[in-house]
């Protein structure tokens, strides 16, 4: 357990899912996510382990430099980026990357999982950090972000010398994962009996 303020991954500060390992089950097989890339992201753990503050570096890079994806970091009054919280907010950050890969997807994880898509959602968003920041991540910037995430990965991944395939099965287990976990995270979008 990290000792990361506002991560609560595996405590009973956690609510159950609203899905089932079932309906995760049927996520997986419509992702084409198996074994395979389980061990493929568990390969992956020993690459970004040691990359996780430079693979920030480049994502927050990425989000600052696109005012309307920096608006969920601003102050609700005068529109300014709130360090605190996007401090905050990254150190979280770096312990997904660790978690996506090395994940159990057990139902603490996808309860988790729940909990994360509603720190997204007006439901919990600022709550956990106390920040009077904006009430919403927008859903249509929340799962576009899958790309450029997946994306800047890649370089990353090549930087243990793995063979050009085992860099592409590590990818692509990422991208399944962020696929994954981004349909979980959209659930307090949905209207109810939607999902």
């Amino acid at each position: 357990m990290s000792n990361i303020p506002g991560y609560t991954h595996n405590t009973a500060a956690v609510a159950k899912s609203p899905l089932t390992l079932t309906d995760f089950e049927q996520m997986r097989a419509s992702v084409l996510f198996g074994e395979d890339d389980v061990k493929y992201l568990r390969m992956s753990h020993g690459v970004v382990k040691d990359e996780v503050e430079a693979i920030l570096d480049v994502w927050y890079s990425f989000v600052g430099s696109q005012p309307h994806l920096l608006a969920s970091f601003t102050g609700k009054t005068d529109g300014k980026p709130l360090g605190d919280y996007l401090g905050a907010v990254r150190k979280r950050f770096g312990q997904w990357i660790l978690d996506t890969a090395h994940a159990e997807y057990d139902q603490k994880w996808l309860d988790y999982q729940h909990e994360i898509g509603l720190r997204h959602h007006r439901v919990k968003k600022n709550k956990t950090d106390g920040a009077a920041s904006t009430d919403l991540v927008p859903f249509r910037n929340l799962f576009a972000l899958i790309f450029p995430v997946t994306f800047t990965l890649r370089p990353f991944l090549a930087k243990k010398g793995h063979s050009p395939d085992d860099v592409e099965k590590m990818h692509m287990a990422w991208v399944k994962s962020c696929l994954l976990q981004l349909t979980l995270w959209s659930h307090p979008y949905v209207k109810d009996g939607d999902f």
